[in-house]
């Protein structure tokens, strides 16, 4: 017997189903589902201090329990002092059971450990079905040990569909337990 992340399998048995009521789906294969998630993380000060980003390719690897890479400068900009290759990030694609397990952790244990936590914003889609949603603080993770922290930064978290609207993607964002805030027309 297999393990199944407990996301996955409440998207296969209840999810889907509550989807194609709600939207009147022909097949189950239209239902919408998530992609990907990935997590990103510039370091602005990258440019005085090199450790920073290895700090940060380390937090994030300790989050999302999976190698996260530095990402570098695409070109120079002489006002910031930054040069062409040079690091300033770090980021992370999770994909698959990784995927399911990092949006429980997120859902369940991080986000409401947030301080003065009211829930998500729910404006936050590009149109397409995607979902941003932005970190102030790494350490509502609890893989992070708060007295080795030299630096608290934020992050981004980007959440992939296959929804064609953002209609969708909320309802099935919402299913999956994304704490989001109380809609005033709803």
């Amino acid at each position: 017997m297999s393990y199944e992340p407990r996301l996955k399998k409440l998207y296969k048995e209840e999810v889907i189903q509550k989807l194609q009521e709600q939207f009147n789906y022909s097949s189950k294969m239209e239902v919408p589902r998530l992609v990907k998630i990935t997590l990103n993380q510039g370091v602005g000060a990258a440019t005085q201090d090199k450790k920073l980003v290895t700090n940060a390719v380390d937090e994030m690897t300790m989050i999302a329990g999976q190698k996260a890479v530095a990402t570098t400068a695409k070109k120079s900009v002489s006002n910031f002092k930054l040069r062409e290759d040079m690091p300033i990030g770090s980021k992370v694609t999770l994909r698959k059971d990784r995927m399911w397990e990092f949006l429980d952790r997120l859902v369940s244990i991080s986000l409401p450990r947030v301080r003065d936590f009211r829930g998500i914003n729910d404006k936050s889609f590009d149109g397409r079905g995607n979902y941003s949603l932005g970190i102030k603080e790494q350490i509502i993770f609890p893989e992070i040990n708060i007295d080795k922290i030299g630096k608290i930064t934020g992050m981004d978290i980007n959440f992939v569909t296959t929804a064609n609207t953002d209609a969708e993607a909320l309802a099935l964002l919402k299913h999956l337990g994304m704490p989001f805030k109380n809609q005033r027309n709803a």
